[in-house]
Order: C-alpha cells, then sequence, then structure tokens
C-alpha cells in the first residue's frame, strides 16, 4: 500500500484535478487520454475498463501513477469500492459499446452498457461526491464523452449542429449514447452533480479497432483484400485525430464551465469514397513495391446498412472561442501517420485479425453484405 499512497500523493493538474478515473482507459480514445494525462499533466489516473474484445491497449502503460481496475461499469458496488480507494477528484467517462453495425445487430449491450452502465457510474459518482468535503466538493468534475451521432443524418446543404441542435438520433448506438447524455444532465439539474459533456466527430488514429472505416481500408489493403463501401460511398463524416480530441477532453476537464456542452470537431469533412481513395493513394506511395497497387482497384460497393445517416457535421466555435482549442493534425499529415502506424506495427493487429475480427459481417444481414469486411463510420 506504501505505494499506492505515495502515487495518490497530491500533484498540480494545471490547477485543477490530480486523481482522474477514465472508464473505458483501455479503448481507443481512452488509451490516449491515459497517455496524455500520465506523460503531459503529471496526474495520477485510475483506469476503469472492463477489458472487451475493442480493448486497444491490454498491455497498460506501467507507470507508478498509474492504476488498472478490471471492472463492467453496470456494477455499481465494484465502482463504489474504486471511488472510495481511490478517493477521485474527477471521472472521464469514456467506457461505451460504439460500434453502429453491432448495435444494430444486438443492441442489448449497447442499452446495457451506454445506458445501464453511465447510470450506475452517475450513482456511485454522486454517492462518493455527497460525502467530500466543502472544497473537494467544489473541484469535483464528471466529464461524460458522447458523439455526433445523437444529433442525426443532415442534409448535405445543411448548417453543421450546435451544442444546443435538436437530439434526433438514428441508431441503437446513437439512441443509446443520446440517453445517456440526458441522464448525465439530468443528475447535474436534479442532484447538482457538477458534470461537463462533449460531444465528438469521427476519430482516427493507431491503436483503433479494425473493425473501423479508416483501419480495416488500411489492413484489408495491406493483405490485397476487397476494400468494401456502403452504398455509393456517399455518407459524410467529419474528422479528427484522436490525441486532438484527448487535448480537447483534458481542457474541457480543465476549463470547461459547469453543466455545459462542447463540441468537438475536426473539420475536416470528406464522403467515405473519397476517404477510402486518398488512403489507397497513401498505401500506393508506401507500398510501391506491392502487387495490389494501385489499392484502389480493391474497392467494391456493398449493400447499405440500416438507417445509415448521410451525414454528421459539428459546430465546435464554442470550444474554439471560449477554451481556445484547435486540431493542429489535419488530414492531409494525420492519415499518412496513421497508415504508417499500421505498417509498423503488426504485431499488435495481425493477432486481433486473425483471433478476434476477421472483417466477416457481424450479424445475420443480406448475403450481399458478406465481403471482406463492412465499412462502418
Amino acid at each position: 500500500m506504501y505505494g499506492l499512497r505515495k502515487a495518490l500523493t497530491k500533484r498540480t493538474f494545471w490547477g485543477l484535478a490530480v486523481k482522474i478515473i477514465v472508464t473505458g482507459g483501455a479503448g481507443f480514445i481512452g488509451s490516449s487520454v491515459v497517455r496524455l494525462l500520465l506523460f503531459k499533466c503529471e496526474a495520477v489516473v485510475i483506469t476503469v475498463d472492463k477489458l472487451t474484445y475493442a480493448a486497444a491497449n491490454r498491455e497498460l502503460q506501467v507507470h507508478n501513477r498509474h492504476f488498472v481496475e478490471v471492472a463492467d461499469i453496470c456494477n455499481r458496488r465494484r465502482l463504489s469500492e474504486i471511488f472510495y480507494k481511490y478517493e477521485p477528484d474527477a471521472v472521464m467517462h469514456l467506457a461505451a459499446e460504439t460500434h453502429v453495425d453491432r448495435s444494430i445487430d444486438r443492441p442489448d449491450d449497447f442499452i446495457t452498457t451506454n445506458l445501464v452502465g453511465t447510470f450506475n457510474l452517475l450513482e456511485a459518482a454522486r454517492e462518493y461526491w455527497q460525502e467530500l468535503t466543502p472544497a473537494n466538493k467544489q473541484r469535483f468534475r464528471f466529464h461524460h464523452v458522447s458523439t455526433d451521432e445523437v444529433f442525426g443524418s443532415l442534409a448535405m446543404e445543411a448548417l453543421s449542429c450546435s451544442e444546443s441542435a435538436r437530439y434526433q438520433p438514428s441508431s441503437p448506438y446513437a439512441a443509446s449514447k443520446a440517453g445517456a447524455d440526458h441522464l448525465v444532465r439530468a443528475w447535474h439539474r436534479t442532484y447538482g452533480l457538477p458534470v461537463v459533456i462533449t460531444n465528438t466527430s469521427n476519430n482516427y488514429g493507431p491503436w483503433q479497432f479494425p473493425e473501423k472505416l479508416i483501419p480495416l481500408t488500411i489492413l484489408n489493403g495491406i493483405e490485397g483484400k476487397e476494400l468494401p463501401v456502403y452504398g455509393e460511398g456517399t455518407n459524410v463524416r467529419d474528422w479528427l485525430y484522436v490525441e486532438d480530441h484527448a487535448r480537447a477532453l483534458i481542457l474541457v476537464l480543465q476549463r470547461g464551465r459547469i453543466g455545459e456542452t462542447y463540441n468537438i470537431a475536426g473539420g475536416e469533412e470528406r464522403c467515405n469514397l473519397e476517404l477510402v481513395r486518398q488512403l489507397c493513394a497513401i498505401l500506393d506511395e508506401k507500398l510501391w513495391h506491392s502487387n495490389n497497387r494501385p489499392h484502389a482497384q480493391l474497392i467494391r460497393f456493398v449493400v447499405d446498412r440500416p438507417g445509415h445517416d448521410l451525414r454528421y457535421a459539428l459546430d465546435d466555435t464554442k470550444i474554439r472561442q471560449q477554451l481556445g482549442w484547435v486540431p493542429v493534425e489535419p488530414l492531409a499529415t494525420g492519415l499518412p501517420k496513421t497508415v504508417q502506424w499500421y505498417l509498423d506495427n503488426p504485431a499488435w493487429w495481425e493477432p486481433i485479425r486473425r483471433d478476434i475480427y476477421r472483417g466477416e459481417r457481424l450479424g445475420k444481414r443480406p448475403a450481399s453484405h458478406v465481403q471482406s469486411g463492412l465499412v462502418v463510420t
């Protein structure tokens, strides 16, 4: 216990939280947040993660300020034990089921984790927060991380969604996240729990599980497999490099106003087909010796998924003006960096492709969906 007490000594975290619980800290975005908190902010980090199939970083950083609790956020008793064991100054809630295709095939897991899990985490946090001293109560923060998908599909000519836009979720995933957002706001308004909420556009970068659009395209391209694109590839998404997102999340935790919501966007809207072609061009350049060049010849159009939203776009004026955040990694440099990371790290993704996810369809859909994998966004 001496090592634990020493690590939990109060540290400066730019004047705010110093001991932070990160739920989903082994995931794609969560592990990026954990790395920044440890190595840039000198915070004590408690990762709470169930270590499901999508855990991006199972070999979590070994650091004397990092503690890992393998736990399900649906287990309130376990959550309470973690709160009272570590006495955190803040919670960053990133644990969630996130893959839209999986939510269509198996919505139960999404309702359980994203809604019931968030409810249990809110209750454990509220119970802990209410017993804090007035000073510690004032400094506590609950940061809930959400998605642009809660706002639903936008027309091509429509303006980007502000934080006050109406929720219109289309998929079970988006609906479960929308419900979680409402729970967090209700716990703030009813109980006074000090919360901040962020909504983000599509993330990409190293460590992303291969079922997502960008890593799936990269890895299928490396292996010479088909590059499936839904419909005609006209669906538009805004892309944000994961480290830019992690910086924004930490900034909102530090300086965001209690009860407020902040959009975090990349400002890089692309239709799926354009993005896949851009990745093919990068693969052509980096794999100049490959027999699969040009990689664009591997593109195949597949039957669209149910309820596929046409476009997502967030207006992030608020976080830029109030907190001074801007993304620093454009697609022009972020995509080549990401491709190179996957080229350099087959030891990470090869076991996943072999043992966990082979890029096959996720559920009982029409046979026309059966390709080398379904492009997802």
